[in-house]
């Protein structure tokens, strides 16, 4: 592939990721989209490391519909946090998220084993004739996985 392609699919993909996330938060409720500051000082409560700052894309307290999240929301709901890792599509998905295909990182795997029941990956079909969402724990995932490779990304 050449390095110009690469690049336009990651700026296209990078969109669509965003307009899942904005779907997330406009469609549903309890979803919150954290800034860097807020991830770290999160890591921090739980004493992980940064290196888990991009395994999670946003964050789910089934308790606060419909409020701004503040920074103090995050010691007060520790306990019911949920780690949202977005993986988005405008492909037709009408039984979602059957038949996606998407690319993970070792780091949120890695990230999903250490915090658990709390760490969801949710997978968004934009297409307009199958708007959804689906949240999948780690077990679910694994229970579904048709095939799985490890692909190498190199830089020299």
């Amino acid at each position: 592939m050449s390095r110009a392609h690469s690049f336009k699919l990651t700026l296209s993909n990078n969109v669509t990721e965003k307009e899942g996330i904005r779907y997330m938060l406009e469609e549903q409720t309890g979803f919150f989209q954290i800034d860097l500051p807020m991830k770290k000082a999160l890591l921090d409560i739980l004493e992980l490391p940064y290196s888990f700052k991009q395994s999670f894309d946003m964050i789910f307290i089934p308790k606060l519909e419909g409020v701004k999240l503040k920074e103090d929301y995050i010691e007060t709901h520790l306990d019911e946090i949920q780690f949202i890792e977005i993986k988005t599509t405008k492909k037709f998905l009408p039984e979602n998220p059957k038949g996606f295909f998407f690319g993970a990182t070792e780091n949120e795997f890695n990230f999903a084993k250490l915090v658990g029941e709390r760490f969801r990956f949710c997978f968004i079909s934009l297409h307009p004739d199958s708007l959804s969402c689906s949240l999948l724990k780690m077990d679910e995932l694994e229970s579904i996985i048709r095939n799985k490779r490890i692909q190498y990304q190199i830089n020299l």
